[in-house]
């Protein structure tokens, strides 16, 4: 699997800016089909009231890549996200997903506040528009490319086709 930032919306400013709820959406609730997804996934999930400038939180992650740290600290960056609804462009909260996934802060906010991966996401981020995707999450498996949220029989269809496009033993 090969992971790659994504900058949702590049023109939101650093300190974020008020979310604006989709039709269907009421209190932080997500709208459909996402709800259903997300409870059949077991996933608690909540719009939070800030759109976040993501910028730090993709540079934070890349760091994390380095570190050996991804899951741990993708799952802590989701839960400050989806479950407590904080602002993932706020360097306070990076810091204390950061420390709570063992990352040395002191190295990760040189480095953030460097933009020392700011070229490595915005690249990858050209790299995705140049590829059409549009939307995270985005997936390319075999020769198929979706995004947006999608039940798990889109996985594992996709996964046959790939398996018997590219002839891969199940």
């Amino acid at each position: 699997m090969d992971i790659r930032p994504y900058l949702l919306h590049p023109e939101t400013p650093k300190e974020g800016a008020p979310r604006q709820p989709r039709e269907g959406e009421e209190d932080g609730q997500l709208s459909e089909p996402l709800r259903t997804y997300a409870e059949e996934a077991g996933l608690t999930m909540r719009r939070s009231p800030i759109t976040p400038n993501s910028m730090y939180s993709l540079e934070a992650t890349e760091y994390a890549l380095e570190q050996g740290a991804y899951e741990e600290f993708h799952h802590a960056l989701y839960k400050a996200y989806w479950e407590d609804q904080q602002n993932l462009g706020d360097l306070d909260v990076i810091q204390e997903v950061a420390e709570r996934s063992g990352l040395n802060w002191a190295e990760m906010s040189q480095r953030l506040e460097s933009g020392y991966y700011r070229d490595r996401v915005m690249s990858q981020f050209q790299e995705a528009m140049d590829l059409g995707i549009r939307g995270v999450p985005a997936f390319l498996i075999g020769n198929q490319m979706f995004t947006g949220a999608q039940p798990y029989d889109v996985f594992k269809l996709a996964m046959a086709r790939a398996r018997e496009t590219y002839q891969i033993p199940t």
